[in-house]
Protein backbone atom coordinates (compact mmCIF):
# COMPACT_ATOMS: atom_id res chain seq x y z
CA UNK A 1 0.00 0.00 0.00
CA UNK A 2 1.17 3.61 -0.97
CA UNK A 3 2.72 5.21 1.94
CA UNK A 4 0.95 8.39 3.60
CA UNK A 5 3.19 10.89 5.23
CA UNK A 6 1.04 13.75 7.49
CA UNK A 7 3.59 16.68 6.75
CA UNK A 8 1.22 18.98 9.14
CA UNK A 9 -2.62 19.88 9.68
CA UNK A 10 -2.84 20.48 5.86
CA UNK A 11 -0.73 18.51 4.07
CA UNK A 12 0.58 15.06 2.75
CA UNK A 13 3.11 13.67 1.22
CA UNK A 14 2.29 10.17 -0.99
CA UNK A 15 4.82 8.03 -1.63
CA UNK A 16 3.63 4.84 -4.82
CA UNK A 17 5.20 2.02 -6.26
CA UNK A 18 4.83 0.07 -8.92
CA UNK A 19 2.77 -2.81 -6.54
CA UNK A 20 0.30 0.56 -5.58
CA UNK A 21 -0.45 0.75 -9.67
CA UNK A 22 -0.74 -3.16 -9.92
CA UNK A 23 -3.88 -3.05 -7.01
CA UNK A 24 -5.07 0.24 -8.80
CA UNK A 25 -5.71 -2.10 -11.92
CA UNK A 26 -6.92 -5.24 -9.87
CA UNK A 27 -9.41 -3.18 -8.03
CA UNK A 28 -10.55 -1.51 -11.80
CA UNK A 29 -10.93 -5.20 -13.10
CA UNK A 30 -12.16 -6.96 -9.90
CA UNK A 31 -14.71 -3.71 -9.81
CA UNK A 32 -15.56 -2.97 -13.89
CA UNK A 33 -19.08 -1.99 -13.02
CA UNK A 34 -17.79 0.37 -10.64
CA UNK A 35 -14.90 1.89 -12.22
CA UNK A 36 -15.73 1.73 -15.78
CA UNK A 37 -15.91 5.69 -16.27
CA UNK A 38 -12.92 6.07 -14.78
CA UNK A 39 -10.72 3.31 -16.93
CA UNK A 40 -11.91 4.97 -19.83
CA UNK A 41 -10.92 8.58 -18.73
CA UNK A 42 -7.51 7.97 -17.13
CA UNK A 43 -7.15 6.07 -20.36
CA UNK A 44 -8.46 9.09 -22.44
CA UNK A 45 -6.11 11.86 -20.82
CA UNK A 46 -3.18 10.23 -19.61
CA UNK A 47 -1.30 10.70 -22.77
CA UNK A 48 -2.38 14.37 -22.11
CA UNK A 49 0.05 14.27 -19.46
CA UNK A 50 3.39 11.76 -21.31
CA UNK A 51 2.33 9.40 -19.16
CA UNK A 52 4.33 10.40 -15.99
CA UNK A 53 1.69 11.53 -14.32
CA UNK A 54 -1.87 11.78 -13.68
CA UNK A 55 -4.47 14.69 -12.16
CA UNK A 56 -6.97 12.39 -10.62
CA UNK A 57 -9.03 14.69 -9.30
CA UNK A 58 -9.44 16.96 -12.48
CA UNK A 59 -10.92 14.12 -14.06
CA UNK A 60 -13.18 13.17 -11.36
CA UNK A 61 -11.36 9.43 -11.37
CA UNK A 62 -9.80 9.44 -8.00
CA UNK A 63 -12.07 7.17 -6.02
CA UNK A 64 -9.88 4.43 -7.71
CA UNK A 65 -6.72 6.21 -6.54
CA UNK A 66 -8.06 7.02 -3.19
CA UNK A 67 -9.43 3.22 -3.08
CA UNK A 68 -5.37 2.36 -3.21
CA UNK A 69 -4.87 4.46 -0.17
CA UNK A 70 -7.21 3.90 1.95
CA UNK A 71 -8.14 7.19 2.58
CA UNK A 72 -9.29 10.68 1.65
CA UNK A 73 -6.48 12.84 0.58
CA UNK A 74 -9.16 15.94 -0.11
CA UNK A 75 -9.53 15.90 3.71
CA UNK A 76 -5.97 18.40 3.45
CA UNK A 77 -5.70 21.49 1.19
CA UNK A 78 -2.60 19.99 -0.36
CA UNK A 79 -0.94 16.66 -1.19
CA UNK A 80 2.40 15.96 -2.96
CA UNK A 81 2.37 12.71 -5.13
CA UNK A 82 5.90 11.12 -5.42
CA UNK A 83 5.96 7.86 -7.67
CA UNK A 84 8.38 6.48 -10.17
CA UNK A 85 7.57 6.70 -14.05
CA UNK A 86 7.17 2.90 -13.98
CA UNK A 87 3.93 3.56 -11.53
CA UNK A 88 2.01 5.77 -14.30
CA UNK A 89 3.41 3.75 -17.33
CA UNK A 90 1.47 0.27 -15.41
CA UNK A 91 -0.93 2.21 -14.44
CA UNK A 92 -1.87 3.25 -18.11
CA UNK A 93 -0.70 0.28 -19.44
CA UNK A 94 -3.56 -1.43 -17.09
CA UNK A 95 -6.18 0.42 -18.03
CA UNK A 96 -5.45 0.36 -21.64
CA UNK A 97 -6.18 -3.27 -21.11
CA UNK A 98 -9.33 -3.14 -19.37
CA UNK A 99 -10.53 -0.16 -21.84
CA UNK A 100 -12.66 -2.32 -24.06
CA UNK A 101 -14.47 -4.22 -21.63
CA UNK A 102 -14.81 -0.93 -20.11
CA UNK A 103 -16.33 0.78 -22.95
CA UNK A 104 -18.72 -2.53 -23.73
CA UNK A 105 -19.89 -2.34 -20.24
CA UNK A 106 -21.18 1.44 -20.42
CA UNK A 107 -22.41 0.61 -23.95
CA UNK A 108 -24.66 -2.51 -22.47
CA UNK A 109 -25.60 -0.30 -19.75
CA UNK A 110 -26.63 2.17 -21.94
CA UNK A 111 -28.48 0.17 -24.22
CA UNK A 112 -30.47 -1.79 -21.23
CA UNK A 113 -31.60 1.86 -19.79
CA UNK A 114 -32.85 2.68 -23.44
CA UNK A 115 -34.63 -0.43 -23.73
CA UNK A 116 -36.49 0.43 -20.80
Amino acid sequence: MAEVEILNPTSLRITATLEDAVTMIKDASDHLEEFASDIITICDKMPEFDYTYFCFYAYDTARLFERMLGMDPKQYLSFSMNAPDAFFYTLYGGMKGLYSLATNYLLQKEALVTRT
